[in-house]
């Protein structure tokens, strides 16, 4: 079985790696701007929600009042038992169909909004993962899988938490100060309204500016999240390749060294959030303090009853509570607006190869034929890996590439693929430049089987059928019979339901390569490529093999990437590069004649063999 090379090692400072300058850093008003238009998809459910919502606090700023008249009621004289049992009977009636809407409201409030918040988080999440795909090969080789699938894990439970703590909590409390701010002053004097504005004033200050102070070592937390889990992932995936070299316990080393890092950021955390707690508790403690004296000092002046002081105790307590919250739902909200952020960075990553506007699908009618023009292409601009190469493959014909490595033949699979554009000439499909039309219909139109198969973590016929989606089963076991592995799925227990583990680990080298080559089949483009497509069979088996291939390419035009020379003597016109650059070019025969590179590596082939 082919052992899967490791990964670059991952690197703590980052979770993403790109290319080019870093984008400017976007305000948190920006971010909320940009989730805005998914809310109004569901404005109706958003205004329903918002109804209920005051609804909710007009019955929970209501409770006081009615337990004020409950209290002041309940000062009756001695005897006087049709008061006692009529009017406390009807205002704890009241006072209990109050505390019923405000949780009623808040019910309702929460299932009307529902469908907007899951709503929002589905879309935001498919484009993402749209975008990815759609973004380029360069991209998706120089991310990390862990950080960046930890990014778009936070960032769509961001929209939910951001959602729900601003929706849920902060409106709904300003709402309610809002009332009761009012009623104080009106009801009362200023100076209740002064003392209450004054304690809130202090706690939000305090709270925004200590969260602010301890949001650095939230993000470093963060940070430090995703590496462990970058490694971690990378580590796993590699799992051949540690076990190959002994390394379990230097693997276990790097990720306990992420973890140390973690630990001590989390502690530090958690000291500034004590310290956070504290301040705000005395600040509510204060406050309170404060409005009782003045409601005693009301009582003892005769300026207020029993109930009022009851009143303005259950005010306050009804508006600490939530703000007991507020540092949690704060640093929650700047938090969730961080990983937001992140997504929607991800999605405006521009795309570097992109259609051009208008573009139409490519026109294919028969077997195309396809032309590099003088194309050059570097992958860096100081390292050319093709130099003005020009080649044709005649329409239902086979050219084979062979060469040494690195000398860009696989290079030209990509490039026809259109997963990189040339820096320099054209390639032509059917007479057609692949950059003017689209992507879509040029990889339609392109079969490949790979030299490094890598297979979903599915059934073996779901790995043969995603070469045409929705392929029937008998479909399905034609491919297999012409890529030579029905007889071996057939002989598993579950036959073709059998799961070939992550990237097809459970199966061998050939195996693997037999079902990619099943997959291509099925597909049935005009146009295949072989990119070292028995790199992995044994002799027997590419001898059994070459004849399906053969077949397979039967009037369709074919490129061929190829290390043993053997497999492409039949070829059309087989062209020897080295260097970035076609050496030499010809029929198998007419290249032994010229007794250069190509006999040289026939010759030294044919000696090993």
């Amino acid at each position: 079985m082919r052992s899967m090379a490791p990964s670059a090692p991952s690197t703590p400072d980052s979770t993403i790696t790109t290319t080019g300058p870093a984008a400017p850093a976007r305000s948190d008003w920006d971010t909320l701007k940009r989730l805005f238009p998914y809310l109004w998809d569901y404005k109706w459910r958003v205004l329903a929600a918002l109804t209920f919502m005051v609804g909710a606090k007009l019955g929970n700023v209501g409770v006081p009042l009615l337990l004020k008249n409950l209290v002041d009621t309940m000062n009756i004289k001695p005897g006087d038992t049709q008061a006692l049992l009529v009017v406390p009977a009807a205002l704890l009636l009241g006072y209990g169909l109050l505390r019923l809407s405000t949780s009623l409201f808040t019910e309702l409030r929460e299932l009307v909004f529902a469908k907007a918040t899951e709503g929002a988080s589905r879309k935001i999440s498919l484009q993402v993962f749209r975008h990815l795909h759609a973004l380029s090969l360069r991209f998706h080789l120089e991310r990390q899988t862990g950080g960046m699938t930890r990014d778009i894990e936070r960032g769509t439970r961001g929209v939910q938490s951001l959602i729900s703590y601003s929706l849920y909590s902060i409106i709904p409390t300003l709402i309610e100060v809002g009332l009761v701010l009012s009623i104080l002053a009106v009801k009362f004097d200023v100076w209740f309204a002064w003392i209450t504005l004054a304690a809130l004033a202090c706690y939000v200050t305090f709270t925004v500016t200590v969260t602010e102070w301890r949001s650095k070592f939230r993000k470093q937390m963060n940070e430090l999240d995703s590496s462990a889990h970058s490694r971690a992932i990378d580590s796993l995936l590699n799992y051949e390749t540690v076990k190959y070299f002994n390394n379990e316990d230097f693997e276990t080393r790097r990720y306990d060294e992420n973890l140390e890092r973690y630990r001590k950021a989390a502690i530090k955390s958690q000291r500034t959030l004590s310290i956070l707690n504290t301040g705000q508790q005395l600040i509510i403690a204060v406050g309170l303090v404060a409005m009782l004296w003045r409601a005693t000092q009301g009582v003892v002046d005769g300026r207020m009853t029993l109930g009022d002081l009851v009143m303005v105790n259950a005010f306050m307590i009804q508006l600490y509570i939530p703000l007991g919250f507020l540092g949690v739902i704060y640093r929650e909200i700047k938090q969730s607006l961080t990983d937001l952020d992140k997504m929607f960075t991800l999605m405006e990553k521009e795309r570097e190869i992109a259609d051009v506007p208008g573009a139409q699908p490519i026109q294919i009618s028969t077997s195309p034929a396809v032309k590099f023009e003088n194309v050059s292409f570097a992958y860096d601009a100081a390292r050319p890996i093709l130099k003005e190469v020009s080649f044709e493959i005649p329409p239902g014909k086979t050219v084979a590439v062979v060469g040494s490595s690195g000398a860009g033949k696989s290079t030209l699979a990509r490039l026809l693929f259109r997963f990189y554009d040339v820096q320099q000439g054209r390639i032509t499909i059917a007479g057609q430049d692949i950059k003017q039309v689209t992507q879509a219909s040029v990889r339609q139109a392109i079969g490949i089987v790979p030299q490094d198969t890598v297979l979903f973590n599915d059934t073996v016929e779901y790995n043969i059928a995603y070469g045409q989606t929705g392929a029937s089963r008998q479909q399905v076991e034609e491919a297999a019979r012409s890529a030579r592995i029905h007889d071996f799925i057939t002989s598993t227990p579950k036959g073709y339901d059998t799961m070939v583990g992550e990237r097809g680990l459970k199966l061998s080298g050939g195996e693997k390569q037999r079902v990619a080559i099943a997959r291509t089949l099925l597909k049935n483009p005009p146009v295949v490529i072989f990119d070292e497509a028995t790199s992995a069979l044994d002799s027997a088996n590419e001898r059994a093999i070459q004849g399906e291939l053969r077949a397979a390419a039967q009037n369709k035009t074919t490129l061929v990437i190829a290390h043993r020379l053997s497999t492409v003597v039949d070829a059309h016109e087989i062209l020897v590069m080295e260097d970035g650059c076609i050496v030499e070019r010809g029929t198998h025969a007419e290249l032994l004649a010229k007794d250069q590179k190509y006999a040289r590596m026939w010759n030294l082939q044919q000696s090993a063999e």
